[in-house]
């Protein structure tokens, strides 16, 4: 049973990815697809050359991010090690859930001589200060878009029998959601079900990964790198927008919405296969900007960032090997001796 669950986490959201893909394309008559192709064909591709770039700084500054949650263990990790676990564990990312998360310590773990629990620890931390960045992401659009959200919302309302105020429907759901949260709190505080024990736990790590930043000795750099990692995120997405004329005059504003909206579809489905570039649009859409350019841009975007990191996964597979061969041969002579 529990084999067959673990399939469906991987298999249903792939699933649901190639679902979402054919849902979209079915509906585009022949002209919208021509108008897509097109449009993708003739992109400019510097600026996607431009995004690639900015990724690799990306990746780059995370696998140097790394060694500051790596020191207290007593070790410094080389930097290429370091890199190329990270992009091979973006690899394994795409290929199942969560399962870089593993890889990706166990592959330095076996190349710098570290434990790979000790190792695993280490990635609490990152996985914290990025959350905590995408919340804050979020938050931030969410506060610029109010009055388009206010907008959605009376729209809504006014297709509905109009009985409600917007401001009355605000007030029920702030106190829904402080009512819920009261009683969510003490249940989960108190609770022996299995999933609050998870989710407490999971509470926990969150916790203990907010105080390790703290107690960490090279916080500041830590706090910096991760910084730079997110400029970088949102620098290679809105890079893009400037390969086609039609998405170039999105508002910063749109742009973020759009990173934000990309950013929950790769968490739902591994890789954000389908998801990404649909959820890119329908965000879009909302700025004015017509269907088929917006899909492109999804798929600009997604194609371009999947590619990257599938080409420097599997050469870093490959260069791993053969910086460290030297070292392993090393090792294999000690042994004998």
């Amino acid at each position: 049973m529990k084999k067959l669950l673990s399939a469906l986490k991987i298999i249903l959201p792939l699933a649901f990815g190639v679902f979402l893909i054919w849902y979209v394309f079915k509906d585009l008559t022949s002209q919208e697809k021509e108008e897509l192709y097109t449009a993708m064909a003739q992109a400019n591709y510097f600026y996607i050359f431009l995004s690639i770039l900015l990724g690799i700084l990306s990746h780059m500054s995370r696998a140097i991010r790394w060694k500051y949650t790596i020191l207290p263990l007593g070790k410094s990790p080389g930097f290429l090690n370091s890199f190329f676990t990270v992009m091979i564990g973006y690899v394994a990312n795409l290929a199942l859930p969560r399962l870089g998360e593993v890889t990706r310590p166990a592959m330095l773990a076996k190349y710098e001589g570290l434990s790979f629990n000790k190792l695993f620890g280490t990635i609490v931390a990152e996985r914290v200060a990025d959350l905590l960045i995408l919340g804050l992401i979020i938050l931030g659009v969410i506060l610029a878009e109010l009055d388009m959200l206010r907008e959605m919302l009376l729209d809504f309302l006014a297709q509905s029998s109009g009985k409600f105020s917007v401001e009355k429907l605000l007030y029920l759901g702030l106190f829904a959601l402080i009512g819920g949260g009261v009683f969510f709190f003490f249940l989960l505080a108190k609770s022996t079900n299995p999933l609050f024990v998870k989710i407490r736990e999971v509470l926990r790590g969150i916790l203990e990964g907010v105080q390790s930043i703290y107690k960490m000795k090279h916080k500041g750099a830590f706090l910096l790198h991760t910084l730079f990692i997110w400029v970088m995120y949102i620098g290679m997405f809105a890079a893009c927008f400037y390969s086609l004329p039609e998405t170039s005059s999105v508002p910063v504003a749109g742009i973020m919405a759009a990173f934000v909206m990309g950013s929950l579809g790769i968490v739902f489905v591994q890789g954000g296969l389908g998801v990404f570039p649909i959820l890119i649009m329908e965000t879009l859409m909302l700025y004015g900007i017509a269907k088929t350019s917006a899909l492109a841009m999804g798929w600009i975007i997604w194609t371009s960032q999947t590619l990257m990191v599938i080409v420097l996964g599997v050469l870093s597979l490959v260069l791993i090997r053969l910086i460290n061969k030297k070292g392993e041969v090393e090792n294999i002579a000690a042994d004998k001796v």
